[in-house]
């Protein structure tokens, strides 16, 4: 019995889908299980118990909660240190209180896989005309513009000469087509930097990419790291917020930027969510295979229809992110249309085209979540141009998220045979 009408030709094309990518599924269980059991451990040799989910007020002061939770993350990340806060507004956000924490006036921030993602570049000065970017503060930024899609280790070694104060590393693709970076990509950037300029400051925007791979990038390399808990490592359960982990002296540094200096991660009162965060953090690792297996899903799917994809269906993944290439905005439309209309929340609503702060072009999203904005929920976004690619994430489980791919599909095979 099917709850869906689907087109019979959907139907065939997703068992061929299937058949296709079966090994890959596989290969992302057994993932799944070691980052579920590693998460498991971290809980246990922090020894969550029940009153870790208590409130907090005012200041914040001795939140034995917040401070378990920080041990948690750090522990399951292999790093020395973490924060983990619902006041980090976004991702962004997080970036950003990590970049002022730890670059002064006169430093030099040094994009590594070029132009970062379109929110982080008025952070840095490099779009827009805001108050308080890192550019105000003498802060410059330099970037190793991409070799086609892929990391230039011959401009970087030249870039490093001038011992840069941080090599910035983005992890996920952003709005581009170049292949998101796996640990293996991290681990030969970190080293190609220690080896030219031990002192620079190795940071990673780790976005879309915990619990990807059985390692993270502070454990081959980077020095720091940061994330929003609305994607991968909030596990579809954590309302808000976000982290930075790693070397515990540089998480400190951020802490000052955080609250304030002398005070830093003493301040800070959890109200009303730490259950949820603790939640989220428990089954980020289960939630992230899932919105992989979704994403391989897709990719085999829209490969029979004769689209093109990014990543290929062999390719080792560095984020959960798939982008399909749909040719035409009608396309790309119908593909979110299509995604919205399998969503368990708003899935009566049509996505639009609208302009979007920090975006350079009409933006179309999908996402019936249940948490706004979220993206370890299944949900799709493309800025309506060139190469007209959608950018694919998310699922709280493989089976809806296979029937709000599969609606997507159908939409798009209704409207090429009109």
């Amino acid at each position: 019995m099917s709850f869906f009408d689907f087109d019979e030709r959907v139907l065939k094309l997703s068992e061929k889908a299937m058949e296709n990518c079966k090994n890959i599924l596989k290969n992302i269980e057994d993932i799944q299980e070691y980052n579920q059991n590693k998460m498991l451990k971290a809980f246990q040799s922090c020894k969550v118990s029940e009153s870790h989910f208590a409130d907090s007020t005012g200041y914040g002061y001795s939140d034995w909660g917040r401070e378990v939770l920080d041990k948690v993350y750090a522990t399951a990340f292999g790093a020395e240190d973490a924060l983990v806060r619902q006041g980090f507004q976004s991702g962004t956000h997080a970036l950003t209180v990590a970049l002022f924490g730890m670059l002064r006036p006169g430093d030099t921030m040094l994009s590594v896989v070029g132009i970062p993602y379109d929110t982080i570049r008025s952070v840095i000065g490099i779009e827009g005309d805001y108050s308080g970017s890192l550019k105000d503060f003498d802060i410059h930024y330099d970037e190793v513009p991409l070799a086609g899609n892929d990391v230039d280790y011959n401009a970087l070694e030249e870039k490093l000469k001038s011992k840069p104060k941080m090599a910035y590393i983005q992890r996920s693709r952003g709005y581009s087509l170049r292949k998101a970076l796996t640990i293996s990509d991290i681990k030969k950037i970190c080293e190609v930097v220690k080896r030219m300029s031990p002192d620079t400051i190795i940071m990673v925007d780790n976005c879309y990419g915990e619990f990807v791979e059985k390692y993270e990038p502070v454990q081959v390399g980077a020095d720091i790291m940061a994330g929003s808990l609305i994607k991968n490592a909030g596990g579809g359960i954590a309302p808000t917020g976000g982290y930075i982990a790693g070397r515990a002296d540089l998480v400190e540094q951020c802490s000052y930027r955080l609250t304030t200096p002398g005070t830093g991660r003493e301040l800070g009162a959890t109200i009303s969510t730490k259950r949820e965060m603790f939640m989220g953090a428990f089954n980020s690792p289960h939630i992230t295979g899932e919105a992989l297996k979704t994403a391989v899903f897709a990719c085999a799917l829209f490969k029979e229809m004769g689209y093109g994809v990014s990543p290929e269906l062999d390719e080792t993944r560095g984020d959960i992110v798939q982008a399909i290439l749909l040719e035409n905005e009608e396309n790309l439309i119908e593909f979110c249309k299509g995604i919205q209309s399998g969503s368990p929340v708003d899935s009566y609503v049509t996505p639009v085209p609208d302009d979007l702060p920090g975006y350079d072009s009409k933006v179309i999203m999908a996402a019936g979540a249940f948490t706004l904005g979220s993206s370890i929920e299944l949900s799709a976004d493309a800025p309506l141009r060139e190469p007209f690619a959608v950018w694919m994430q998310g699922a709280f489980n493989f089976h809806s998220g296979k029937t709000g791919v599969m609606l997507a599909a159908n939409r798009i095979i209704d409207k090429t045979t009109k």
